[in-house]
């Protein structure tokens, strides 16, 4: 018997469906937003909007990295231990006399380095993506401890630390990272057929290879865009606190995780988008923030938060039901 292949990509997702979820994340995040103006005076504040802006940036940028992942039908469990290592590495090379652009790029590469790690133990050593994240999320804590022998390293650049608290054109400096993020992540998700291959694998990473995808790429792929979003966020955060700290960005993987859920991405691959996880990621900040100025006790926020994941997974798999 022989198999017949084909050199024809998978199908992009369905751009009315994505359309429709974007527009529904957006109605629920205004009327989020209208809710708590009329809630609080507070929330309309210039400095609470510009603070809510900062608070979701990162996360929605670790959540695009993270989309890609998701994707494929992998899991990336080491964002957060990415954004406190790589907070320290950026530190520490400021602090050793690396001009600062050199620091960056190094710090970035840092990123891709462990991404390839991820793809390799899952490509190469047979590893499910869930035990060599998990492997690395506990390793670059304490490498990342080691490093500072447990305390913090200082950032004396304050060309570096002023970046994160400026405004251009009325908005937040790490806000204007998302949107130098965004873009090209859509058009290589969207619009590439690189992005189309990490919907392939998704589906059916079998069918995928008889279809002519270089799987193991564009595993290798997916987890090194991942990784180096993470450390991009590790930059950023480093801008803002001011210290390289390897404690920080604790539980932002579960954030991450959970706002590209909440932006229409399937835990169970091959569907995704890039503005989806940028909507979940603002809608989170919102609520936690909502919930501070509403002195909402914060263990509310963390079941907020799992009860939505258990309700878009839900449905999630009664759409996938419907489906066949």
């Amino acid at each position: 018997m022989s198999v017949e292949t084909t050199t024809e990509s998978a199908p992009a997702p369905k751009k009315g469906t994505n359309i429709l979820l974007g527009l529904t994340l957006l109605g629920l995040l205004l009327f989020l937003w209208l809710l708590l103006g009329l809630s609080t005076n507070a929330f309309w504040t210039p400095g609470n909007i510009s603070n809510l802006l900062r608070q979701g940036a990162m996360t929605a940028i670790l959540a695009v990295g993270q989309t890609f992942v998701i994707i494929t039908a992998g899991i990336d469990l080491s964002v957060g231990a990415i954004v406190g290592f790589t907070s320290v590495i950026v530190a520490w090379l400021l602090q050793a006399g690396v001009p600062l652009w050199a620091s960056i790029i190094l710090t970035l590469l840092m990123g891709v380095a462990i991404g390839t790690f991820h793809g390799f133990g899952i490509v190469r050593m047979g590893l499910p993506p869930f035990i060599i994240t998990l492997a690395t999320l506990t390793s670059l804590r304490g490498i990342g401890l080691l490093i500072t022998n447990g305390s913090t390293i200082s950032i004396n650049h304050e060309g570096f630390t002023n970046f994160s608290r400026t405004d251009f054109l009325g908005v937040p400096s790490l806000f204007w990272m998302v949107i130098l993020v965004a873009i090209p992540a859509f058009v290589f998700l969207h619009l590439s057929r690189f992005g189309r291959y990490l919907f392939a694998v998704g589906s059916n990473s079998e069918a995928a290879r008889l279809s002519g995808v270089n799987v193991n790429r564009t595993i290798y792929l997916a987890y090194i865009l991942s990784a180096t979003c993470a450390a991009f966020v590790g930059l950023l955060l480093a801008s803002r606190i001011g210290i390289g700290n390897a404690t920080q960005a604790e539980g932002w993987e579960l954030q991450a995780i959970a706002s590209s859920v909440i932006g229409g991405t399937s835990l169970f691959g091959a569907v995704g988008s890039v503005h989806g996880p940028l909507l979940g990621a603002f809608i989170l900040a919102t609520i936690n923030n909502g919930a501070n100025l509403l002195n909402v006790n914060s263990f509310w926020q963390r079941i907020i938060t799992g009860l939505l994941i258990i309700v878009i997974v839900y449905f999630d798999q009664l759409r996938r039901r419907g489906s066949r």
